[in-house]
């Protein structure tokens, strides 16, 4: 753990944090604006949802999210991390582990039976990383993209 770490402060997103999410979100190429930030914030469930960021002192520096989704074949729930991204100049200095160490602790706390994500084929340090917290591939995930309307 470096200084870094030792300073950093995990809490729950709130509406003011809008602008400096979306900086987050951006560093890692996500078109996310403050305004659909805020939208996002407000619509989610306190319960089924978590907005969690790093911060050191009033700058975030990082971002996670993280949703509840009841399972219907089995018993308990899916949590499902959607969003970690780190702010530019501030990566690998421990604040995903960190951060997704927090979003695991508010799944298990929720009843989630398992923790998944989605990382893009063309990321492979961040399969590394994810490796390296313990999670492995166990499934296929299919994807289709409603159809532009002309």
């Amino acid at each position: 753990m470096n200084d870094e770490t030792m300073s950093l402060r995990i809490r729950r997103a709130e509406m003011a944090d809008a602008n400096q999410v979306a900086i987050c979100l951006q560093s890692l190429g996500y078109g996310a604006s403050a305004d659909l930030v805020r939208a996002k914030l407000a619509a989610f469930g306190e319960q089924s949802d978590a907005v969690l960021v790093a911060c050191h002192g009033v700058l975030i520096v990082g971002v996670v999210s993280v949703h509840i989704t009841p399972l219907f074949h089995a018993p308990g729930h899916l949590a499902r991390v959607t969003a970690l991204s780190i702010r530019d100049g501030h990566q690998r200095q421990g604040i995903g582990t960190a951060l997704m160490v927090a979003a695991e602790q508010w799944s298990w706390a929720s009843g989630a039976a398992r923790v998944d994500l989605t990382s893009g084929n063309h990321r492979p340090e961040a399969h590394r990383f994810y490796e390296s917290l313990g999670y492995g591939t166990d499934s296929r995930r299919f994807v289709k993209h409603r159809p532009v309307e002309a």
